[in-house]
């Protein structure tokens, strides 16, 4: 029997989601039909709280599903073992954590298709992990541009150029022409590759029409922590490619430093107080008008909280990215060749 080659490779990188992965699975499969056809590449990075068992009940009814192992556990690992093992003309690299509407895939294609771009994608859909205050507040933290700077695809974004989007639906002759994911990167691997891609004078398009489903952090502490590992990597990601650092990735280390300074400085003169009052009025109205703007969407009980958590929530991510720059100077970030 002639075997015939799928227009579409999906990527699916995996790791312990079993509470996750019927949900994506069955986005999946229900993607409106594309011609040529598809096939789904889970590459799960050895799981053991039951992923594997319902990934091989998947594998029964649909033989276009593989799963792969990943030894190395961690995402750009994944995505190079698929990429590799993968047949199609597209390679679509999606989240077991998140959900997919019918049209995802067609509209990726379609526009692909539409605008010549490499790579094409859309934007977030936040959604809480669920009905609990914490997951509500999370949810409220990360949709405001006060609290994700000018990230897009995290925001009402209108179609046309971008530095990034979520996941991504690429060429494949992208992965020959500039190479394939930077393992050396646990976090921001997605990033890096797609600055690369435009220092390599590709192109990335942004459709707000193509939306993810994602599931965000379910606690604010949960969160805070994503922020301070997250922002780590972003040091280390500059440190492996300058040409991938972004202004709002720098703003939250700026914030913390100037309010250091602002406190060393008042020691020492009375205008190091002024300073660090003027520095944390600005930001307390700014931060009051977002927990305003956020509370007529989610609920006005939370309009007196947010103004301290987007404070945290900022300085765990600039403290994270200073964390990493020290570690970095010591040779002691995951990066550096010891």
């Amino acid at each position: 029997m002639l075997k015939i080659q799928p227009i579409v490779s999906i990527i699916i990188p995996c790791r312990n989601e079993a509470k996750f992965i019927d949900k994506c699975l069955n986005s999946v499969f229900l993607f409106d039909p594309v011609q040529g056809g598809m096939e789904v590449i889970v590459v799960d990075g050895m799981s053991d709280d039951g992923t594997r068992d319902i990934l091989s009940k998947w594998m029964d009814h649909h033989p276009s599903l593989k799963v792969l192992d990943n030894p190395k556990r961690i995402v750009p690992v994944a995505m190079n073992i698929g990429i590799k093992a993968a047949e199609g003309n597209w390679i679509v690299r999606l989240d077991a954590h998140s959900e997919y509407p019918k049209d995802y895939l067609r509209l990726c294609l379609e526009t692909g298709h539409k605008t010549g771009a490499d790579n094409v994608g859309g934007v977030f859909k936040t959604l809480s992990r669920d009905d609990s205050a914490q997951a509500m507040l999370v949810q409220a933290l990360t949709t405001h541009r006060f609290g994700v700077g000018n990230a897009d695809f995290r925001l009402n974004a209108s179609e046309g150029p971008a530095d990034t989007v979520p996941y991504g639906c690429y060429r494949r002759e992208v992965f020959n022409r500039i190479g394939f994911y930077d393992e050396r990167l646990v976090r921001n691997q997605d990033y890096e590759f797609n600055r690369r891609l435009l220092r390599s004078g590709g192109h990335i398009w942004l459709n707000p029409k193509i939306q993810v489903c994602y599931y965000n952090q379910g606690s604010i502490l949960g969160l805070f922590r994503q922020a301070f590992f997250t922002a780590q990597w972003n040091t280390w990601m500059w440190y492996v490619a300058p040409y991938a650092l972004a202004l709002r990735h720098l703003i939250p280390a700026l914030f913390v430093l100037s309010l250091i300074g602002a406190t060393l400085l008042s020691i020492f003169h009375p205008f190091g107080v002024l300073l660090f009052l003027s520095i944390i009025s600005v930001y307390g109205i700014s931060a009051l008008v977002a927990s305003i703007q956020q509370g007529c969407h989610y609920g006005m009980w939370m309009a007196l909280i947010l103004p301290f958590l987007f404070l945290i929530y900022h300085i765990s991510y600039g403290m994270g990215i200073l964390w990493g720059a020290l570690r970095l100077i010591v040779r002691r970030s995951p990066v550096q060749v010891r």
